[in-house]
């Protein structure tokens, strides 16, 4: 799209800068009639904005010093309603507060020396956006070539009211968590804020020049419309999030039944909870893109932990609290017949827990406690690991009432030169923000158990109490004993949860008294494929956790999965004897269940995501050291999937493994005998990647029960 707008309405104060005159000569040699426009007549009401479809503010110096911006507000504000367009270019972005535009101003703002090209790293959903028409694809050099770069961006915040549609691009590297171009929704009228990688004044290549050319045409075509729109609004509501979730529905990686974000990032689930019936799903959540960066909590909800539906964000980072850097992990519980949650808020060095109550049945809308945060000191005793980003690792809660009515309250830690723990909080009162400290309740070994714990939960399994804790690679579970008096937990026996992607689960309690558990199934591509593809992150499957007649732990998908079957193929008592056979089924969303013999066979296994021509492939392993290997060694032809093996401990070979298998896009989730569990990533790159066989190698093996279905989704079309 090309720019009709005449004329455009180029805000200035005082002396022009040269970068100011540079820009104002392209719009010449571009054919815009760009007419400068005083920031004093606009606050004195002496130059109307009704002339213009389009007003474009380019500014390298900080804005602090212009007195008449509070006196604009309104007329800009007005020229915005009416449907008309507003341009914030490097520094200018910093207006948005003094403009109403949003609360949230950009963090960073500075002049970089720049020696490299730098652009713009665009979202995979607005990759077909008109701002981007006649680029190509995601990486945009707009700019070139030695000199200063003035700059405003968002880093450690988001606009709280501007929905992102690029970050940076840097020579040698994305730069997902410098946000580089913002849309905002005023009335009728569009901002859009455009704080760095761009530059008039100086020497740069042709590309660079020209995707500068096109990005600002384009960008002041929308504005100026009446019948274009630059964003629709930040997507916080249910709707929006489901068009998003539309948008990436053909990638054939994307999970069809495991819970997924809409779009952009997902990382640990947070406040799971049933409340009147209904499960609520609350997971960590960017909105700014696929990456890591200033985390809000996502919300799904299910009435049969089968299908789920999409909820508006439910906490979002306030500007001036606790929270300001994220709202990180947190649980739910109900006090006294309130959803209420306890979360980590992060700001500067500090990350502390603040608590949260819900303002509706539906647990839509939370309001934050004004004792926030509820613990505001760190503990003195044992000294407690610190980094350079952080005074101490203190994060991520799990809460619960004991009988006699104490709430007992553990958060994640490390000890200085020592081990990962879980320190205990308890009190009295039902309004949670009185806590008492009271120390560990374990202390890790370091080389087996790892320095930090994250997301410690402890669940009462009747018999024994499960404490499980993240410690960076895996998850550990510790059965045993907790002993509420004296806050110290005895572990009778200890192991993996999942030996795979699968880290930072929680739980909830059902209505049926059920402990369920989900997990962060992480990706196993680059921070470079996870961009492209728009999303990162899912969450795996519920899983039944619980104890067998010989107190081991036990771990089964949720009974309640059975409703996603369909079309099913059954297989009788089969013996295989140095073969591969393919079986009667294909796709990419699958559940297979076997028992399988070894006999005297040196290796059975099932391939999965199997190309016709076996050049993508994967397997499942079988040995006769009692190991189970997903083998994604054919896995994907792009060289930005991990293709590493991962493996897991199963029963010893003289028993039947009972295996269940679920393969869902890119997700892989294996049950075997109902207790041990891995979780994997696989990317095939064809779509014709879908097969399934199994076969045996250097003997014979028996497979005793055979069956798979294809399984629909878990989201309404």
């Amino acid at each position: 799209m090309s720019t009709s707008v005449a004329p455009v309405g180029f805000l200035v104060d005082g002396e022009l800068s040269a970068e100011q005159r540079a820009a104002l000569d392209w719009c010449a040699d571009a054919g815009l009639d760009a007419r400068t426009i005083s920031l004093a007549d606009v606050a004195a009401g002496t130059d109307s904005l009704d002339t213009y479809d389009a007003l474009w503010w380019h500014r390298t110096e900080p804005i602090e010093s212009i007195a008449e911006l509070s006196d604009c507000r309104e007329p800009i504000e007005a020229h915005l309603r009416a449907g008309g367009g507003l341009l914030l270019s490097l520094r200018a972005l910093e207006a948005v507060t003094a403009l109403g535009i949003d609360p949230v101003s950009p963090d960073v703002s500075l002049v970089e020396d720049s020696t490299s090209t730098s652009g713009l790293l665009v979202k995979a959903l607005y990759d077909d956006h008109p701002a981007f028409d006649g680029v190509d694809g995601l990486r945009v050099p707009t700019r070139s070539g030695d000199g200063s770069q003035p700059s405003a961006r968002y880093e450690s915040v988001l606009p709280e009211r501007g929905e992102v549609l690029a970050s940076t691009l840097r020579a040698d590297h994305d730069a997902p968590s410098e946000v580089a171009l913002v849309g905002w929704q005023v009335g009728d009228g569009d901002v859009a804020g455009l704080g760095t990688a761009l530059r008039f004044d100086g020497e740069t290549t042709e590309e660079a020049a020209q995707n500068r050319t096109r990005l600002v045409e384009n960008l002041l075509g929308v504005l100026g419309t009446a019948d274009e729109r630059l964003v629709d609004g930040r997507p916080k509501d249910a709707d929006a999030l489901s068009r998003r979730r539309a948008a990436l529905a053909d990638d054939h990686h994307r999970p069809q039944y495991h819970l997924s974000p809409p779009a952009n990032w997902l990382n640990d689930p947070n406040g799971m909870i049933q409340w009147d019936g209904q499960y609520h799903a609350f997971y960590q959540y960017n909105p700014g893109g696929p990456s890591h960066g200033t985390i809000h909590w996502g919300h799904a909800v299910s009435d049969d932990l089968v299908t789920w539906e999409d909820r508006p964000v439910a906490l979002t980072p306030s500007p001036d609290g606790p929270d300001r850097h994220g709202c990180w992990s947190g649980c739910a519980v109900d006090v006294d017949g309130t959803p209420t949650i306890l979360y980590t808020g992060g700001r500067g060095d500090l990350q502390l827990p603040c608590l949260g109550t819900a303002v509706d049945d539906d647990l839509s809308g939370w309001e934050k406690s004004p004792e926030n945060p509820v613990v505001d000191t760190l503990p003195e005793e044992p000294p407690l690991r610190s980094t350079e980003h952080w005074r101490a690792e203190f994060r991520d809660h799990s809460v619960w009432q004991a009988a006699d009515g104490t709430w007992h309250h553990l958060i994640g830690s490390g000890i200085e030169d020592g081990g990962g723990t879980a320190l205990l909080y308890t009190s009295a009162d039902d309004d949670l923000t009185d806590w008492e400290y009271r120390g560990p309740i374990l202390v890790g070994d370091p080389e087996r158990d790892g320095a930090m714990w994250e997301c410690p939960e402890l669940l009462d399994l009747g018999d024994r109490q499960l404490l499980h804790v993240s410690n960076y690679e895996e998850v550990r579970y510790y059965l045993g004993t907790y002993d509420a008096d004296e806050g110290r937990f005895e572990v009778d026996r200890t192991g993996l949860l999942d030996h795979g992607s699968f880290y930072a689960p929680q739980s909830l309690r059902d209505d049926e008294g059920r402990w369920l558990t989900w997990g962060w199934v992480k990706e196993e591509r680059n921070a470079s494929a996870q961009w492209d593809a728009g999303w990162s992150g899912t969450l795996s499957l519920p899983r039944h956790v619980d104890l067998d007649a010989d107190g081991r732990l036990r771990q089964r998908p949720a009974p309640e999965l059975t409703a996603l079957r369909e079309a099913h193929v059954h297989g009788e008592t089969t013996r295989l004897v140095d073969d591969q056979r393919s079986l009667p089924v294909s796709g990419h969303a699958l559940e297979l269940r076997a028992e399988i013999r070894l006999d005297d066979v040196e290796e059975f296994g099932f391939v999965v995501r199997e190309s016709p021509d076996n050049e993508e492939e994967t397997l499942i392993r079988y040995t006769r050291d009692s190991t189970v290997v997903v083998d994604r060694a054919g896995s994907s032809l792009d060289p930005r999937a991990s293709t590493d093996p991962v493996s897991m401990p199963v029963t010893p070979i003289d028993d039947s493994l009972s295996l269940r298998l679920f393969v869902d896009g890119s997700v892989l989730e294996l049950f075997a005998n109902d207790r041990h569990c891995l979780t994997t990533r696989i990317y095939p790159t064809r779509e014709d990647s879908d097969g399934v066989s199994m076969y045996a190698a250097g003997g014979t093996a028996t497979i005793e029960e055979l069956d798979v279905w294809e399984l629909g989704s878990a989201w309404a079309e």
